[in-house]
Parts: C-alpha cells; sequence; structure tokens
C-alpha cells in the first residue's frame, strides 16, 4: 500500500507536469498566465493545506461510521476484483455528485459553499482545487464512506483518490481539446470551462465531472457553441479573494440570491 499510494502521488505530480505543458502548448485561451492570480493561494492553501487537514477529519468520520454502523463490517464488494469496485464505486459517486453539483447550483443556501469553486477568473489545471472546506468534507465522506463500509480494497480508495485528482485537474485545463463524439460519455475541459462562465447562458449546464453522459440523459449539456466563454468567475465585485474570506463568506447573515454566478 505504501508503494502505491507512492506511485499513486507521483502520478497525480506527473500530471500537473502534463497539462501545465499542454496548456503552454494548446491554449484553450491563449495568453492565460502560468501563475495568474490566486494560484499560490489555490496551491497552498487549497490544494496542500485543506487537502490534508480534510483528509485527517474524512478519516476520522469514516472510521466512526464503521465502529457505529456495523461491526463485522459488511463486505458486499469485497470478494469482486478491484478493477470491478472501481468502476462501481467511479460510476456511483460520480452519479452522487452530478445531482448534489445541480442541486447547488439551485439552492442558495447550497449554493454559498459552491461559491468558492466558482470564483476563480482564470481557469486552469488548478481551478479545480478550490472549494469550500465543507463542500469537501461532505462530498468526500459520501464518497469514502461507502467504499469502506462495503469493504472495498484499500487499494480502491488509493486509485480512487488519484484517479479524482487527475481528472479534477484535466477538465479544467486550458486546453483546447476536441474529443467528438467521446464527450458524450467523458467530461472534459470543452464542456466543463462552460460551467465556468460569467455568463448566464450556459452556467447552469454541464454538472458532470468525469461523466458527461449525466448530462446528456438529464438535459444539462452545453457543447459545442460556435463561440468561447468571454470571461470566467463570479458576477459579484464583492466576493472576497483570500482563504479565508472565502471560507467565511460562505457563512455571511443574508442569504443572497438563488444560485447567483
Amino acid at each position: 500500500m505504501t508503494d502505491l499510494s507512492l506511485w499513486c502521488t507521483l502520478s497525480v505530480i506527473l500530471a500537473a507536469g502534463i497539462l501545465i505543458i499542454l496548456e503552454r502548448r494548446f491554449p484553450y485561451h491563449a495568453g492565460q498566465a502560468l501563475f495568474r492570480r490566486g494560484f499560490w493561494m489555490d496551491l497552498v492553501l487549497y490544494s496542500l493545506a485543506q487537502s490534508y487537514g480534510l483528509g485527517i477529519i474524512i478519516a476520522w468520520i469514516v472510521r466512526g461510521l464503521d465502529v457505529l454502523l456495523h461491526q463485522p463490517r459488511c463486505a458486499l464488494v469485497a470478494e469482486l476484483p478491484w478493477l470491478a469496485q472501481l468502476g462501481i464505486f467511479f460510476v456511483l459517486h460520480d452519479f452522487y455528485i452530478y445531482w448534489f453539483h445541480r442541486w447547488q447550483h439551485h439552492n442558495k443556501y447550497l449554493w454559498r459553499l459552491h461559491e468558492a469553486h466558482h470564483s476563480t477568473h482564470d481557469v486552469d489545471w488548478l481551478s479545480g482545487s478550490r472549494s469550500h472546506p465543507l463542500e469537501i468534507l461532505i462530498n468526500q465522506s459520501v464518497e469514502f464512506a461507502p467504499m469502506i463500509l462495503l469493504g472495498a480494497a484499500p487499494e480502491v480508495v488509493v486509485l480512487k483518490t488519484a484517479l479524482d485528482a487527475v481528472w479534477g485537474m484535466y477538465i479544467h485545463s486550458n486546453i483546447d481539446v476536441h474529443s467528438a463524439w467521446l464527450q458524450r460519455v467523458l467530461n472534459g475541459p470543452e464542456m466543463h470551462r462552460w460551467h465556468h462562465t460569467a455568463s448566464k447562458e450556459a452556467h447552469h449546464y454541464n454538472f458532470g465531472t468525469k461523466l458527461a453522459l449525466w448530462d446528456w440523459l438529464f438535459g444539462t449539456a452545453w457543447w459545442n457553441p460556435p463561440h468561447k466563454p468571454s470571461a470566467y468567475g463570479l458576477r459579484s465585485k464583492h466576493y472576497p479573494t483570500d482563504y479565508i474570506g472565502q471560507t467565511l463568506y460562505a457563512f455571511r447573515r443574508r442569504a443572497g440570491k438563488k444560485a447567483q454566478t
């Protein structure tokens, strides 16, 4: 497991390096800076510090659920090959994320947690790391609790974590990808970058993360328009630009408008 964890960590770092090179070589928006506004906040505070801290908390939550709900642990998937286990949790969690993500855009209180993710004005490989800690806490607890409680192999948890990280970097990357029919199944930058537009026309579309299939099935797909987004981020001029401010802003006194951009 230690070797697998190391290899997965190195794979994520390598993937980040490849995406950076591809962004320089085949940019979706030419001229976007590598060290753009908020780069160090996203890298140091959101990607490293927050991920490490929340990882400890989520592991504690999952262990608590394991003790509270069932002993001995239910081993529903334990006999399946690890690749089958990975496929099951990949699809189930992605289906959940689609609907929770869609709900966040249509509920004024859940939108508060999701605003941080949409606050960057320069969408790139690192932008996906910017998410409110409470949003991460909810989603990753929902992701990992079933894996542990249903008896998934430890390797599946490690591989799923690495897969999430790499795919999250990819769909936000500033790469001019043209995946044709494949975009009807797998999500990529050409659809997800539209989800981050500051314009109203596509902001409430393309909720999928790894699978674009859900957007096509449930009528929320926005794909291949004749132009590219002209701007990204929130339209609000009052949204904080620092980590602490963004974290606390979700708990502001007034609820604000329903799912604004």
